[in-house]
């Protein structure tokens, strides 16, 4: 057989197999190859997206990471103004051209795209808001690059998704795989990955799931420990030990205190959004311009206090070590959650995850500094403080414990005050939650009314169209002309394009046992296309619940 033969059979086979996988989906075998392949690609997006923020820091900053605080300490005001506002100005560019909204992308979006839209994302507006997001964080944006990660992963899974023509289930496996891909990437945590992409973006914990979304996570993994090295991103200076069962009280009023100012650091980014909405409309400023405006004011705010610059890891740091004083442990905390709320409520991009371990880092170490001086017989260090507070406070803003503890131990590599960091984070979080509803990303849907925390009961109603239940004049069942005309006259009819949501409330609320179901013609004309029986409602209602469920315990 010659060379160009063979080659054919080879095309043709993969062509079969192609073929096959779009129409019946990948055969479990074959689907953790494509976790293999989807970890690693995503591993090296949130590496690439790493190393361009450092390349941007060094350019304008002239230093990378760790080391950018000293430098902007030493530069002169202009420049710490200058520079986050021209990277904001060429953020609002990019979003403006490529995006129909203005607005960055992030975990709430991917969260949004594996509960209502099988488990897809919006490809072009995705990779703009990568770019838009390393922009940000390169110029000094006070966010984090963990959000903008995740959605970059998710963009990869959809194009895989979208080529094999997936079904729910699989898409939303592989948006599962390439999330826990980047989360591990980014902190060098593959358990914290793993459980992250069940426990915050697929919201279950479905066994089939589990080993395609592991092999993603571990290669995610491998790639940053290739780059980067098997080193803890943080390091503790001692090994710290929580002074007995004495101090598990303080670690639970820790929890408290944490999750009230986890509250405070949502509502504030709620409140900056909000106010920045309402000045650009009533000044009619340009949206390409919000982003800039933004970043002058994260740079005013950095002449006074520089800590807030950037992804503010160095910071954490030092809160860790306890290299800080109770009186600059406040002034910072305050500022960076100033910082936060504009860059995000300005629209510059980054996440939220970053800052919340910043700020949980000095809250806890605040809280620590006043806790081992009132009682300092029964105190052990003060890091310890900062290093459950850190866990605490991200645990209660991403609405995600479990995820959050293996992050915070994988981060540090300190595996000792496991009971004090569980003991703040499980505290925190139910705080929290009686604030918020569950979790920041879930209330930023929320506010744009997409209702997903109220589980699948709720969102299932707007995912659901009424038109494919719709009997049509002539089928079985279906209503005759008459019976239909009767039911326009009395104002019981629906448009075919809506969901079961308006659906179910008409049929409550008027006790109807059918709807006319009408549709607008290109000429203008409503006409009535058939009806919807309240039965065939609650079966469709009740399919798709049945649905959700066999895949949550598949």
């Amino acid at each position: 057989m010659s060379r160009t033969s063979h080659r054919r059979k080879i095309l043709r086979q993969f062509s079969l197999g192609l073929r096959r996988v779009r129409q019946h989906g990948p055969s479990e075998a074959l689907f953790w190859l494509i976790a293999f392949f989807l970890g690693t690609a995503a591993g090296l997006a949130a590496l690439l997206f790493r190393l361009g923020i450092l390349t941007l820091e060094s350019l304008l900053y002239n230093a990378q990471d760790h080391a950018v605080l000293a430098s902007a300490s030493v530069m002169p005001w202009w420049q710490l103004v200058a520079i986050p506002a021209t990277g904001g100005l060429i953020v609002g560019l990019i979003l403006h051209r490529f995006t129909p909204d203005g607005r960055v992308r992030a975990v709430a979006d991917v969260i949004e795209g594996a509960a209502l839209h099988r488990g897809r994302v919006e490809v072009r507006e995705g990779l703009a808001s990568a770019v838009a997001s390393m922009i940000t964080l390169g110029s000094g944006g006070s966010a984090g690059r963990e959000g903008p990660v995740v959605h970059l992963a998710a963009v990869i899974s959809t194009r895989i998704a979208n080529r094999i023509h997936a079904n729910g289930i699989t898409g939303r496996d592989l948006l599962g795989c390439a999330v826990a891909a980047a989360v591990s990437a980014s902190f060098n945590a593959p358990i914290a990955g793993a459980i992250f992409a069940m426990e915050v973006v697929l919201r279950h914990y479905a066994l089939h799931a589990f080993a395609p979304i592991a092999i993603a996570s571990i290669m995610g993994t491998l790639v940053n420990r290739l780059a980067f090295g098997d080193v803890a991103e943080f390091t503790l200076p001692v090994r710290n030990m929580v002074a007995f069962y004495w101090e598990i009280p303080a670690y639970l009023i820790l929890g408290l205190v944490a999750g009230l100012v986890a509250v405070a650091l949502m509502r504030t980014i709620f409140f900056a959004e909000t106010v920045a909405s309402a000045v650009q409309a009533r000044t009619g400023m340009p949206r390409w311009l919000r982003p800039a405006v933004a970043g002058a004011l994260v740079g005013v705010i950095a002449i006074f206090v520089p800590q807030v610059i950037g992804i503010g890891y160095e910071v954490t740091t030092r809160a860790l070590t306890g290299d800080l004083a109770l009186r600059e442990v406040m002034l910072i905390a305050v500022a960076k959650t100033i910082a936060v709320a504009i860059t995000l409520g300005g629209r510059m991009g980054g996440g939220v995850f970053s800052p919340a371990l910043v700020i949980g880092a000095l809250t806890g170490l605040a809280f620590g500094l006043i806790a081992t001086q009132l009682i300092p017989a029964y105190s052990g260090s003060a890091t310890t403080y900062a290093l459950a507070g850190m866990g605490a406070i991200a645990a209660a803003v991403l609405g995600a414990p479990v995820s959050t503890t293996l992050i915070v131990f994988e981060l540090t590599g300190d595996w000792q005050t496991a009971i004090a960091v569980l003991a703040a984070i499980s505290t925190a979080s139910a705080v929290a939650s009686r604030f918020v509803k569950r979790s920041f990303f879930l209330a930023q849907l929320a506010r744009r009314d997409v209702r997903i925390a109220q589980g699948p009961q709720e969102y299932l109603l707007q995912l659901v169209g009424i038109a494919h239940i719709t009997k049509q004049e002539g089928t079985t069942g279906a209503l005759s002309p008459e019976a239909l005309d009767s039911l326009l006259s009395q104002g019981l009819s629906i448009d075919a394009g809506s969901r079961l949501k308006p659906a179910l409330r008409i049929f409550e609320r008027t006790g109807a046992l059918h709807l006319a179901v009408t549709q607008q013609g290109r000429d203008g004309a409503v006409r009535v296309v058939g009806s919807l029986s309240h039965v065939d409602a609650l079966r469709a209602f009740t399919q798709a619940l049945a649905a959700t469920a066999a895949e949550e315990h598949s």
